[in-house]
């Protein structure tokens, strides 16, 4: 009867570079550094190789975090906020300027647009009263998700005058 190993951590195979896992995992999505660094720490391989090969990795222009950055605020902001953002790309190990730079621009309009979208979203399945309750319950949800607090306004100003284009509230 074979033995188990009960290692949660399995062994990188020999025949496997950090750089060959860091592209496979790459060409799934992009990664932050850090991000790709925890993965390939999990998977086994020892530090000396992971750091060569995110410096490979950069250097091929494969691992860029102002570049996840940016794509991640276009793909995450129409759901979230800038505050949102800032945060989850903090948790990924996203330099603060890097941060910055991707949230400028995703300007006051457009999060004025992704914020209405959302709340005419929310207002489908259960229409409020009063422009009261309107921000009572979708203002404070749109704060929830990272939109500053006259981002929410405008949105729900917006739902109140019964148009979906925000620039005539």
């Amino acid at each position: 009867m074979a033995s188990r190993s009960s290692s949660r951590h399995k062994a990188a195979p020999p025949s496997a570079s950090a750089l060959d896992a860091g592209l496979r995992l790459l060409a799934r999505r992009a990664h932050s550094r850090v991000e790709l660094l925890l993965k390939l720490t999990r998977r086994g391989y020892e530090g000396g190789a992971i750091r060569a090969a995110l410096l490979r990795l950069q250097e091929l222009g494969y691992l860029d975090d102002q570049a996840f950055a940016r794509s991640f605020v276009r793909r995450r902001g129409s759901v979230r906020g800038p505050r949102a953002l800032s945060a989850e790309l903090a948790a990924r190990g996203v330099e603060r300027i890097e941060v910055d730079t991707a949230l400028a621009d995703f300007g006051e309009a457009e999060q004025v647009v992704a914020a209405t979208r959302i709340a005419e979203r929310l207002y489908a399945r259960k229409p409020f009263q009063s422009h009261r309750e309107i921000l009572d319950g979708i203002g404070t949800k749109l704060v929830r998700r990272g939109f500053s607090v006259a981002v929410a306004r405008a949105a729900c100003r917006t739902i109140v005058a019964g148009r979906s284009d925000p620039s005539e509230a």
